[in-house]
Parts: C-alpha cells; sequence; structure tokens
C-alpha cells in the first residue's frame, strides 16, 4: 500500500471503532495516527524498510506495526475483521452530509438502520425525530442529504477519478499491440466530478487487449466483452476511501484514433458543432473519419482535425460549447494559463490554526516547488474550532515571519490571514490590526442558511472593506457533499470588480471554489482571480493544478491570475 492508503485503512479503523462502540481514547489513537502519518512528508518506502514510525508523534509501537504489515502486504487481519462485525450500509451513510459515525451508530442501536433507503423511510415517518439527539431538523437534514446524494448519482471528484483511469491506462498502455492509448470523456475535459471512464486505444489487434483489460486487477465486475469494446467496474483504493466507476474502452485502428479521441471526449454540446461545422464544407464528421463520398482526410492528430475544419486547435477544457467554436474559427483562442506559471500561494494554514506543518515547514516545501513566495493565511479569532489566531498569537506569528524572512535567502514569506467574514459583514480584527497585514483573505465559515440577499450583502460588505485582498472560496460548497450557500455571485463579482478585489479559485478538489462558469464571468468583468491551495499540509501545496484547470475551463490566461507575478510585482500589487 502507499502511505495515501495506509492513512485512509487507518481513518477506517478508527470509524469502524466508533461504528462498535469503543471508546473515543481508542478511537482517537487510529485517527490521531492517520493525521500524523498524513503529515509525514519523508521517503515513507524507507521508512517501511526501517520499521521505523515511532518517532513520529501520535504514532505508537502498536501502530507502527499496523502500519509496517499494512504497507508490505496490502492488508491487516484486524481491518478484515472489523469490516465483516460492522454492516456494509453504515459506511455507506457516512456519505451523507449531515450525520457522523455517532448518529449512525444510534440510528442502528436504536432503529436497527443499516441502509440509506432504510433511514429515508424512518425519516419520512418521523421516526428518526424522536431519537435523542436527533429532532425534525436534524432529520430534515437527513433527508436534504439523501436528496443531495441521488441528485449526485455514481459521480465522484475529478481527484478520485482521475487516479483510477490512470491506473488503468498505464497497465493498458504496456499491453502488446497497443500503439496509443488516452483516457478520454469529462476527464480529459478536466471536469470536476466523473460518472464513468473512457479509455480509448489505437490497435490492430483488439481481441487479446479486451481479454487483458477484463482481467486487470482493478476489476470488480465485467459488464460486457466485445470484440472492440469492454465495459467493466473498477474500484480502486481501500474502505470507505475506495472510488468506483464503470469503465468502457474501445479499440480503433490508428487512422481512426485523432476522430474517435475527439468524439469520445466530448462534450456532445461540442462534437455537435463540429458536425455542423464539417456539414457547411460540404463533409461528414463522425468517430470513424472527415471527409466526403469521394475521399477522408488523413489527420494524424486532433490538431489536424480542427485545421481541416478550418480552426485553431481547441484544448478538451474548452470543449463545452461556450463560445470556443466561435473564437477558433476567428483564430482568438486564448492562451490558456500552464502547469507551472504560479510563482507563489496566499491561502494556506500552519498548525498555528488548523494546519498539520509549521510555518517553515510550509515555506520550505513551497521553496522545493520552485516558488518565490508563501502567504501564511490562518484562521482569525472568531473561528475557534479551526484554533482561530487571538491579536496576541497573531504578533507573535508577525514576529516568527520576520525572522524566518532573515533566514530564507529568495525568498519570502507574506503576513496574511483568512479573516472569517461576520454575520454583519465586517472583519475579524479591528482596523489597525488589519493593516498590519501583508493582505487578508476574507471568507464565510459560519451562518451558511442566510436568505440570499442577506448572504450577498453581507459578502459583498467584507469586499467594500479597504483591507479585504481577496474573497476565499466563493459559495462554500463541498463537491458532492455540500451545496454552497444561496449568494448572487454576479452581485459578489460586481462589487469585486468596482472595489479592485481578487476572487479566489481555491485548488482543493473538494471544493474547486468558484466554479469554472463564473470564473468566466469573472474575467468578463474585468476580475482577476487567484488560485490558492487552501493548504493545510505541505501535500496540500501541490494541489494547486487542479485549479489551473478550473481556470483553463473558465478561458484564463496567466495574465488574469494575480499569482503568476513574481514578488516584486506582488509586493507592489499589496502596496507592501
Amino acid at each position: 500500500m502507499t502511505k495515501d492508503e495506509v492513512v485512509a485503512a487507518l481513518e477506517e479503523i478508527g470509524t469502524l471503532l466508533q461504528f462498535k462502540g469503543e471508546n473515543d481514547f481508542r478511537v482517537r489513537a487510529y485517527t490521531a495516527g492517520a493525521r500524523a502519518l498524513a503529515g509525514f512528508d519523508g521517503d515513507f518506502k524507507a521508512r517501511v524498510a526501517a520499521e521505523h514510525f515511532d518517532d513520529i508523534r501520535g504514532i505508537g509501537e502498536a501502530l507502527q506495526l499496523k502500519i509496517i504489515t499494512l504497507a508490505t502486504t496490502g492488508r491487516l487481519d484486524y481491518l478484515d475483521e472489523l469490516r465483516a462485525s460492522v454492516p456494509p450500509g453504515l459506511v455507506d451513510m457516512l456519505r451523507l452530509p449531515s450525520i457522523g459515525p455517532k448518529k449512525v451508530k444510534a440510528l442502528h442501536d436504536e432503529l436497527k438502520i443499516d441502509t440509506i433507503a432504510q433511514l429515508k423511510a424512518a425519516c419520512e415517518a418521523g421516526t428518526v425525530a424522536d431519537l435523542k439527539g436527533f429532532g425534525k431538523k436534524t432529520q430534515d437534514k437527513i433527508l436534504e442529504g439523501i436528496a443531495l446524494l441521488d441528485s449526485f448519482g455514481k459521480r465522484v471528484r475529478f481527484d478520485q477519478a482521475y487516479p483510477l483511469g490512470m491506473a488503468l491506462v498505464e497497465q493498458i498502455r504496456l499491453l502488446p499491440g497497443v500503439e496509443m492509448v488516452e483516457l478520454c470523456g469529462s476527464l480529459r475535459r478536466r471536469r470536476e466530478t466523473a460518472k464513468d471512464l473512457d479509455i480509448l486505444v489505437a490497435s490492430d489487434d483488439a481481441g487479446p487487449i479486451m481479454d487483458a483489460f477484463v482481467a486487470l486487477p482493478e476489476v470488480v465486475t465485467v459488464i460486457g466483452h466485445g470484440p472492440t469494446k469492454s465495459s467493466i467496474v473498477a474500484k480502486l483504493g481501500v474502505g470507505t476511501d475506495a472510488i468506483t466507476l464503470n469503465a468502457d474502452l474501445r479499440v480503433v485502428t490508428a487512422a481512426q484514433f485523432p476522430f474517435a479521441q475527439m468524439y469520445f471526449t466530448g462534450s456532445k454540446e461540442h462534437n455537435i458543432r463540429l458536425r455542423q461545422r464539417a456539414i457547411e464544407l460540404g463533409l461528414s464528421l463522425n468517430e470513424y473519419g472527415l471527409g466526403d463520398d469521394a475521399i477522408t482526410a488523413k489527420c494524424k492528430t486532433e490538431a489536424d482535425i480542427y485545421l481541416a475544419l478550418g480552426m485553431d486547435y481547441v484544448p478538451p477544457e474548452l470543449r463545452e460549447d461556450t463560445g470556443e467554436v466561435e473564437a477558433a474559427l476567428a483564430k482568438k483562442l486564448p492562451k490558456l494559463i500552464e502547469r507551472g506559471e504560479l510563482r507563489g500561494v496566499f491561502h494556506n494554514h500552519t498548525t498555528a490554526s488548523d494546519g498539520t506543518a509549521t510555518l517553515e515547514v510550509m515555506a520550505q516545501k513551497c521553496l522545493a516547488l520552485g516558488w518565490e513566495y508563501f502567504g501564511v493565511a490562518d484562521h482569525s479569532q472568531s473561528l475557534k474550532m479551526a484554533g482561530g489566531l487571538s491579536p496576541e498569537r497573531v504578533r507573535e506569528q508577525w514576529a516568527e515571519v520576520d525572522a524566518l524572512n532573515k533566514k530564507l535567502q529568495g525568498f519570502r514569506i507574506l503576513k496574511g490571514t483568512e479573516s472569517d467574514i461576520l454575520l454583519d459583514g465586517s472583519l475579524d480584527y479591528d482596523d489597525e490590526m488589519l493593516a498590519g497585514f501583508d493582505y487578508v483573505v476574507a471568507s464565510v465559515h459560519t451562518h451558511f442558511n442566510l436568505p440570499e440577499a442577506e448572504q450577498t450583502a453581507r459578502v459583498c460588505k467584507a469586499l467594500r472593506h479597504p483591507a479585504t485582498t481577496m474573497l476565499g472560496h466563493a459559495t462554500g460548497r463541498l463537491l458532492l457533499r455540500r451545496p454552497g450557500y444561496k449568494i448572487d455571485l454576479d452581485e459578489v463579482l460586481r462589487t469585486a470588480a468596482e472595489h479592485g478585489k481578487f476572487i479566489e479559485i481555491n485548488a482543493q478538489p473538494s471544493r474547486l471554489d468558484l466554479e469554472w462558469t463564473y470564473v468566466k464571468r469573472a474575467k468578463a468583468l474585468g476580475v482577476k482571480l487567484v488560485i490558492n491551495p487552501d493548504a493545510h499540509s505541505p501535500d496540500d501545496l501541490e494541489l494547486t493544478p487542479y485549479g489551473i484547470a478550473v481556470a483553463r475551463r473558465g478561458w484564463l490566461t496567466s495574465a488574469d491570475v494575480l499569482n503568476t507575478r513574481g514578488l516584486d510585482e506582488i509586493l507592489k500589487v499589496l502596496g507592501r
């Protein structure tokens, strides 16, 4: 197992122990151990080989043995026994945004509920509201969560689906006879969630490839096994973090490959526009070729197909029929921002609030990534549940920043805060303290259920504050877990434009907030954006590519993004 898989297994043990009613101390031993291992950024394989983890705070001798066993064998008898003792439906109920393990256990103990369907029936009958610690409000939230889950269907986040798709692709790539293989569909377009995997292969001998595909270790079920197309259910990961998706494999010839790649990448709407363009030229376009009755165009790549249609190449992220066809015909597509163009980040947390690493460790990670600056933005004083910093602790952190900046050559730590936007729209420190920060990320963390007009007024007031630099995670959504709060984003973007504020693209794959259509809208209004990882650990700092993908889907160039600028220019922008 990888480090992440071991972390998931430890977290699963903690969850299963809660289901079984074990004492909190024992549960915390596993959850704390999982957090400690997740924050370890050393050589995991070397530590496994040396059988040495007990120097990490939170990992004792017994937990070390379990970690080594999981890492070397891929399984643990203790975990297998726990799984067998807990109805699988209880784990499934944790997908609901409104209940945790303790409430799931209470539902099972009191009402013998062990599936989401049973839970829905009990809520509709009103029996859940009668349970101690629940009530009608909790019952209504559970029903809302079930409805939300139903609306999502079987979709999973990009960061979870993509590794499963690539695990299949990389194994297929090694098969004899495979000339080319690509992951297509919504994942190639970098859509934030996916409901299935589309894999395309070029080969003159499909049969052996199909046979090998349905026998891959990730295969749970074979749905179909044909001569040029096969469908499976594939799984990656362990326990509550396991991802299961349908996957289709199609095999075409090398000559057909670019046409099939374009077709199976989509979107459907983009493909329709391309076929219409072909008809305008007296041609026919489908997944097998482009041409007329007399001749078929020889295209080796997708770029050749677009060229034959009189268009510039359209990057996959833009293929949503939102103006890209017209821009490609007019040779006016933007040069999209690329991975590697960011020079630093602003929205990050340390152990001073709810992060897992110290300020220096986070800064050193940024240096290793080749960045010029690191903005620390720990939570502000009102958010006590996340360790928000009192004014005294802020001043202590400022002193630490000053000391580290003298030590780190050619690099700058910027003094920031993620200031909570209070209920009345004010920021979380007085103006004198706010003036001491290099920048301020203003974010909503409480009172999600305000009416739209009140929430909008609240956020817009914060944006009008002279100390606010940027708005963090604009809607508060958690993908496939929690919808964003009700807010008029057009009004928020207009306010940001009027007052020269930046809007964050939060690169956490559980957020990806701002959604790409509003990223495009922000650009049209002249609002500059900033891509932040909202990092709570050194590994989180590497999440920025997910934000880059959102920026590309929103038509952004490097000039549209604040943190593509170097340190000297950033200091000028911040007035420092």
